[in-house]
């Protein structure tokens, strides 16, 4: 187990699921923590738990570039430097899947103004601190990222693009010290998840068809980071946790089109389809 004694780790998103469980496996290992998440949002329940020792809190809406600001000056103003980034609030599509014709309106705008907007404001506002320390920004994006956004555009548009920014800033971060990576979770046990895993029939039924059952089970927020936290230490370009989902994110050139043209064909999958496209009418 790696010392991280002495690191200032902020994280969005930090009130729940992901952002919590890294932020607690990163304090067992001796970082200093400051917790991000909306003021709606239990974040002082996970310091608690925590034991608030070596945790600051701050309440941001990750939209707001002012707040994400004002985030990170806690950290500077309580810890004095700020070492490592985890970019990670997130919202889902919603409580049931939709196509993007019986999406409603707003939708698409709400999640990529959380999922990408909130990157970008996360890594602007954090960079020339990150890149004075000499320190690492992990970007989380999602397996979506290479999948058929099917019943999920608006959340696999978001986190393609999160995608690009983190290889972007990886290369152009590479005449200093610092780095970037970006985490890359396959399905989670997270309320994100549910609406895929019972929470809603027609998206359940889609993914039982689209994905074979190697790929289908969740994992736990615990086992995602200890993967998360094992990357850090590298100071990975890229975590995909779990391992199973690499030779498709490796092979997609020829994966994607291949799995386009099978999704478009199934008979299975065109119906379910035209039922989601039916909930708008």
């Amino acid at each position: 187990m790696k010392d991280h004694s002495g690191q200032v780790v902020l994280i969005t998103g930090a009130a729940g699921g992901i952002g919590a469980a890294v932020a607690a496996a990163l304090h067992r290992r001796g970082a200093f923590l400051v917790l991000v998440d909306v003021d709606s949002s239990d974040l002082d329940g996970v310091a608690a738990a925590l034991g608030n020792d070596r945790v600051a809190t701050a309440y941001a809406d990750v939209t707001q570039r002012e707040q994400l600001d004002a985030a990170v000056a806690t950290a500077l103003s309580t810890f004095g430097r700020l070492d490592v980034v985890l970019a990670n609030a997130g919202i889902s599509s919603g409580a049931k899947a939709s196509t993007i014709r019986s999406a409603e309106d707003g939708t698409f705008e709400r999640v990529i103004g959380v999922n990408l907007l909130g990157v970008w404001n996360t890594v602007r506002a954090a960079l020339p601190h990150i890149v004075e320390s000499g320190g690492y920004i992990l970007l989380t994006s999602s397996t979506y990222a290479y999948l058929n956004g099917l019943a999920n555009a608006p959340y696999a548009a978001s986190k393609a693009a999160v995608e690009q920014l983190g290889r972007a800033l990886r290369t152009e971060l590479a005449g200093t010290d610092a780095t970037a990576g970006v985490l890359y979770p396959g399905w989670v046990s997270t309320p994100i998840a549910d609406v895929a895993f019972g929470g809603d029939d027609i998206a359940t039924a889609l993914v039982a068809k689209a994905f074979p059952t190697v790929l289908r089970r969740p994992i736990s927020t615990e086992k995602l980071a200890r993967g998360v936290v094992r990357g850090i230490e590298r100071r990975a370009p890229r975590i995909q946790v779990p391992g199973r989902w690499i030779p498709i994110s490796l092979l997609r050139g020829i994966v994607n089109p291949v799995s386009d043209a099978l999704l478009g064909r199934d008979a299975d999958i065109i119906r379910l389809t035209q039922e989601l496209d039916e909930r708008r009418t």
